[in-house]
């Protein structure tokens, strides 16, 4: 299903206002993660016996994990430009606040909510990209099976995270 939900963001519009850059590198990292995701079906067709061509699966699975680090790269650069887009945003806001208490205002507890998020994968990202650096084994002798364990596991962890329904807001009265 998350390959059908890539292919509808890549043809899906993007939010007003995103710079060009921003917006080729989204739709290039729905592009480049459909494409790992179609393919990896057929590698795992291949590793069940159901495709029978073993040297073309495994090369198949190269692809894939080529493009699982290409739109990974893509997924960390578009956070790292939505982090400066915001972080402006909230510095503006701060002007615009002034000396009263940031934290009682609404837009601002969104903003640096939205900020954590976006922290967040983008540190999933980097992880994403050692994992699949270490699969693909491109730099042995730093990225180990150990290390790679280590970065896949943990960015499980925060995918995991990410899933979980965000906390009721208390109202107080």
């Amino acid at each position: 299903m998350q390959f059908v939900n890539d292919l509808h963001a890549l043809i899906s519009p993007v939010p007003k206002g995103t710079p060009l850059p921003l917006l080729l590198l989204r739709k290039s990292k729905n592009a480049l993660l459909s494409t790992f995701l179609f393919l990896d079906q057929i590698v795992w067709l291949g590793r069940t016996g159901i495709y029978k061509d073993k040297e073309r699966a495994e090369l198949l699975g190269r692809i894939s994990l080529f493009c699982w680090v290409g739109s990974s790269v893509c997924t960390s650069l578009v956070e790292v430009g939505e982090l400066g887009r915001l972080s402006a945003s909230i510095n503006k806001l701060e002007k615009e606040i002034g000396n009263k208490d940031k934290h009682q205002n609404e837009q601002y507890r969104a903003k640096l909510e939205k900020s954590k998020e976006r922290s967040l994968a983008l540190v999933k990202a980097g992880m994403d990209v050692v994992v699949a650096f270490g699969l693909l084994q491109l730099a042995p002798k730093k990225v180990t099976p150990r290390v790679t364990g280590a970065f896949g596991f943990a960015s499980s962890l925060i995918s995991c995270y990410q899933l979980l329904p965000s906390h009721a807001k208390s109202k107080t009265v």
